[in-house]
Parts: C-alpha cells; structure tokens; sequence
C-alpha cells in the first residue's frame, strides 16, 4: 500500500514537473520578449526624451525670434511714425519757407520800386543842381551821384579865403541856388562836409585843419538855415578835416582839389529804417 503511494506521488510528481518546465519555457520566452520590449521601450523613451529637449530648445529659440521680430515690427514702426511725423513738419515747414520767400519777395520788389523811384528823383534832382549852376567853372564846383546820392562838391577857393572861415560874397548866389533845389525837395538831408589840404593851420581861433573843416561846414550851414530858409532839422554839419582827400597832398594842384566844402543830399534816414522795420522776419 505504501509502495503504490509512493509510486502515485512520484508519477504525479514526475507528471507536475514535466508541465512546468513547458510553461518555464514559455514563460521564459514571454519574459524574454517583454524584457527586449522593455529595452525598446526605453530606448524610445530616451530618443523622446532626446527629440522632446532639442524640441523645447528649438521652441524656445523659435520664441526668442518672434520676439525679436516683434521688437523689430515694434522699433520700424516707431520709426514710420517718426517718418510721417517728420513728413508732417517738413510739410509744414516747406509752407512756412514758402510763405517767407513769397513776403521776402513782396519785400525785395517793394525796395526795388522804391529804389528806382529813389533813383529817378536823384537823377532828376542831379540835373536841376547841374542846369542851376552851369555857368560856373567846372574847376570850381561838380555835380555827380554816386550810389543814390547827389554830391555837390565846392572848391575852396570859391567859398573862402585861405584859412578863413567866412564865406566869400560871390559865393552866397551859388548857395542860394543850391538851397532853393533843396528847399523843393524837403524828402531829402542835406549833410555839409568840411575837407581841407594836410598843410598844418594854427591861428588865433584855429587850432587845427579838423577846426578849420568844422567852421566852415557850420558856417554854411547856419547861412543856408538863417538867410536861405532850409530846415536845420534837415542840416548835418561834419568836419573831415584832410583825411578824405580827392587828390594826392604832395602837389599844389592835389592840395586845391583836396580843399573843398562838399554838399550831400541823400534820402533822409529814417525812410530806410521805415524800410527796415517793414522786413519780413525769419526763422
């Protein structure tokens, strides 16, 4: 009895063993397969891993650029704006320019109106001088005009005595001829100037050539104003004494020339600053 226990156990035994080394086997095999699959599995976990970092890398640098882009929109746009802005101004400049050319040239025909019409009555005026006194000696007295100005210039030796200051008789007719023209044209200055040779002069009541230049121009001046009824506002009396020669000094013939009373008639000076005054300013 014991005996054929034994051999049913070990038949069962043998039986049992038998069956688990087939699914050992299998389970080997299944254990193998999932293992290779697992080792897959990481290796594809690793190239994710590897492909999601380069991923996120190339996101990030993605990002940066479209920020930089947008900073770059951002900085062409303020740019534009500049741009339009600066148009604008440039526009309104360019009309403001254009506004000033067009004053400065209303202003520029005004002067040249003005100046021909300065002209045309100093070459008028210039004439009545040169028909009023034609019967004098051309040594003794010349007429010209010299940039919108009558010069009236008078020798020495028909206004005065050498080294005096009182005005010869035969010269009180030249200079009320002169004075009534003047007198006709009140729109007008009338500036005396004084000029003598350089010979050196000192007497009594004379210390020197700028002395002697300035009595003389003052003594016309108050003769024109007291006995021939010019305006004294419209009198400047100036000496010049030998610095503003007309001939060289170092000849008898130069000294004549050099001494000489010298009658100006200009515009009067406060229609060019009227004239001034009325420039357009710019910026």
């Amino acid at each position: 009895m014991k005996k054929t226990g034994i051999i049913l156990v070990l038949i069962i035994i043998g039986f049992s063993s038998c069956v688990t080394t087939k699914k050992y086997d299998a389970l080997n095999s299944q254990y193998l397969s999932t293992q290779q699959l697992l080792t897959d599995c990481k290796a594809n976990l690793m190239r994710c891993r590897t492909e999601d970092d380069a991923a996120i890398s190339k996101i990030a640098f993605l990002k940066d650029q479209i920020q930089a882009h947008k900073d770059n929109i951002a900085q062409l746009q303020s740019a534009y704006d500049k741009c339009i802005n600066l148009s604008q101004q440039g526009n309104n400049n360019i009309g403001k320019l254009l506004d000033e050319i067009n004053s400065a040239n209303k202003y520029i025909r005004q002067l040249t109106a003005i100046n021909h019409k300065n002209d045309s009555l100093t070459l008028a005026l210039s004439n009545k001088f040169k028909r009023s006194l034609n019967n004098l000696d051309d040594e003794d007295i010349e007429v010209k005009v010299l940039k919108g100005v009558v010069f009236v210039s008078l020798s020495d030796e028909m206004m005065f005595n050498s080294g005096s200051f009182e005005i010869k008789e035969e010269a009180l007719p030249v200079l009320s001829k002169i004075s009534k023209i003047v007198n006709d044209y009140k729109d007008y200055d009338i500036l005396i100037e004084g000029h003598t040779d350089n010979v050196p002069i000192k007497t009594s009541f004379i210390k020197d050539n700028w002395d002697l230049s300035a009595m003389r121009a003052t003594a016309i001046a108050r003769f024109m104003q007291t006995d021939l009824g010019v305006n004294p506002a419209r009198i400047t009396a100036g000496a010049r004494s030998e610095y503003v020669p007309k001939a060289d000094n170092d000849t008898p013939e130069g000294r004549s020339v050099n001494r000489r009373t010298e009658i100006i008639v200009l515009p009067k000076l406060d229609e060019f600053i009227k004239m001034m005054e009325s420039a357009p300013t710019t910026n």
